[in-house]
């Protein structure tokens, strides 16, 4: 039900009027009243909800309406609110994404709107709601049908939308799946991308990802290859050469200067070709093989799908630590796309037209005065661009230390998925009586029981800034044979596996409750969803989250780029069969 609906049922079943509700309530006979209508509602946590709460359970208790509590009067507007709330913060995200994605001049729209252009501003960023929403949707729905449905328009919104082009052809089945898709929570699809995302970062395994592809056998040849240069390459069938051929001369050149590679161009057409993806990935093998580091500018202004896709296709090679991912902020056209290769001799250089990418061209040339030109617009591309993610291995351990206690005074509330409790809970003597069964030596000993006093430490500091939230299951008896759960030591580095008993599973369990008993600031949920068995993911509400891997290899991935923070904030845990 919505808010006004619940004020209505209430004015009826007290049977009263609306200026003698307005009167108990110290509100204005005409805030009710717009209340009353939908068009208005208040704020989650306004004074003004709390004096109607309070007003109407006061007037329930005068006129004997006994099941008319405060409680249940604050469940029901609570109720009303978060999904309206939820409803809007949906509209806003997708609004926000299509003026993105159609890169829609704001000014043109609020001039063909009439909508303020300051206004138009708050509600994409989530600040402000039209008083009709229904009626803002569709002026805008017809303003994108008037202004944006060219072909090249047309495909990147049938992307985003999730239907063909062909479901998009005339105005009216334009509009109305524009209005769908405005209007739908992009939480069910994004929440499929990201658990495909997840649970393969789980699951994934470096040492058998090297066994597959024989990574261990690749030997990098040193037979000369001549390109001849310059060249250039026209439509989408030359272009896929023109890239293998760039990886051909890096790979066989002397040099062992890092490759750059930062890319907008469509990617649809060149995946089309199964047997080009594979040598592409090939040439990256060979390109890691050799040595070389792997600077990327990824382009991540793309719909939330593609952007995943590419990144999970993209974490075997982040594991081998020669890769440093990038992306520019503030990317502001779709008109032009551009794509830029280089690496110690051999430059690749590309452009297209949204929509015409089978008319676009490359150029390769190992010109030296061209690839210095290359080099250096290659340094200042990266100038401008910013970590996609910071990426902590075995050899950057002391980065990380550094990196955890800069994050233990950072401010915001904390939510963290887990595998299993967390190693700041548990007792110094339970942690002790673990570590003598399990007979590490004594360096390993001394790293882990350091390591846990540290994180105890990190956590008590975090607690003095920011409310913390733990979630992890309580397993079976049962599963814990089958899958014996693991003391949480990645953010140690440390990848032997250091089992519980399960009776020492359920004792450091009995420890976390009373550690939340005894800190205000920290609340555990020890009954959730059994998730992953191998990440970690701990989320600085609107700031960052880190995904941390507990083996195969341990790596640290901290990621601050908004549209994905936000994808991981509202990840709904799937039950793991």
């Amino acid at each position: 039900m919505k808010f006004s609906d619940y004020m209505n049922q209430y004015i009826e079943i007290l049977e009263c009027s609306a200026k003698e509700l307005a009167k108990v309530c110290d509100l204005s006979a005409a805030v009710i009243s717009r209340y009353r209508t939908g068009e208005r509602e208040p704020a989650a946590d306004s004074a003004q909800l709390e004096k109607l709460i309070v007003g109407i359970a006061k007037l329930a208790r005068e006129k004997g309406v006994i099941d008319l509590s405060e409680a249940q009067i604050r469940r029901d507007f609570d109720a009303a609110l978060n999904q309206k709330n939820s409803d809007y913060e949906n509209f806003s995200a997708n609004f926000d994404a299509l003026i993105t994605q159609l890169d829609i001049n704001m000014k043109a729209l609020s001039q063909a709107s009439s909508f303020d252009l300051s206004y138009l501003y708050r509600i994409r960023s989530g600040h402000r709601r039209p008083s009709d929403l229904n009626s803002f949707c569709n002026s805008f729905c017809l303003y994108i049908v008037s202004h944006y449905s060219g072909v090249a328009d047309k495909e990147t919104a049938a992307s985003l939308l999730g239907c063909s082009v062909e479901q998009i052809q005339t105005d009216d089945d334009y509009q109305y799946h524009l209005r769908n898709w405005l209007y739908t929570s992009t939480t069910e699809k994004s929440q499929t991308d990201m658990e495909s995302f997840l649970q393969n970062l789980d699951t994934f395994n470096l040492d058998e990802y090297i066994r597959a592809i024989h990574f261990d056998e690749l030997k990098v040849p040193t037979m000369p290859f001549q390109i001849y240069s310059p060249r250039s390459y026209y439509g989408v069938e030359e272009m896929r050469k023109g890239e293998l051929d760039f990886f051909k001369h890096t790979v066989l050149a002397k040099s062992m200067e890092p490759i750059f590679m930062c890319s907008d161009m469509p990617m649809s057409d060149m995946a089309k070709d199964m047997d080009f993806n594979r040598k592409w990935m090939f040439a990256i093998a060979m390109s890691l093989k050799k040595g070389l580091h792997l600077n990327i500018i990824h382009n991540i202004d793309r719909p939330f799908h593609e952007m995943m896709l590419g990144l999970e296709s993209w974490i075997p090679i982040y594991m081998t630590g020669q890769v440093s991912p990038y992306h520019l902020p503030n990317v502001s056209t779709h008109v032009y796309h551009h794509f830029n290769y280089v690496s110690g001799t051999v430059a690749l250089t590309g452009e297209c037209l949204s929509g015409h990418h089978d008319r676009g061209k490359y150029y390769l040339t190992n010109n030296r005065e061209e690839v210095a030109y290359y080099k250096q617009k290659a340094a200042d591309l990266l100038s401008k661009a910013e970590p996609l993610m910071e990426i902590f291995r075995t050899e950057s351990e002391a980065l990380f230390e550094t990196y955890q206690q800069t994050e233990a005074h950072e401010t915001g509330n904390r939510h963290n998925i887990l595998s299993t409790p967390p190693i700041y809970t548990l007792t110094p003597e339970l942690l002790t009586q673990i570590l003598d069964r399990a007979k590490l030596t004594t360096a390993q000993r001394e790293k882990v029981l350091r390591h846990a006093k540290q994180q105890r430490t990190l956590f008590e500091e975090t607690l003095q800034n920011a409310y913390v939230y733990d979630e992890f299951a309580t397993i079976s008896q049962e599963e814990f044979a089958e899958h014996p759960a693991q003391l949480a030591l990645s953010d140690a580095f440390y990848e032997a596996d250091i089992p519980y008993t399960y009776e020492e599973y359920l004792a450091h369990i009995r420890l976390t409750k009373e550690f939340a008993d005894t800190h205000s600031g920290y609340k555990v949920q020890t009954d959730a969803k059994q998730t992953f068995r191998n990440i970690q993911i701990h989320i600085i509400e609107g700031k960052c989250v880190r995904l941390s891997k507990s083996k195969t290899p341990v790596i640290h991935f901290v990621i601050r780029h908004p549209k994905m923070v936000s994808a991981l904030e509202h990840f709904v845990a799937p039950v793991m069969e």
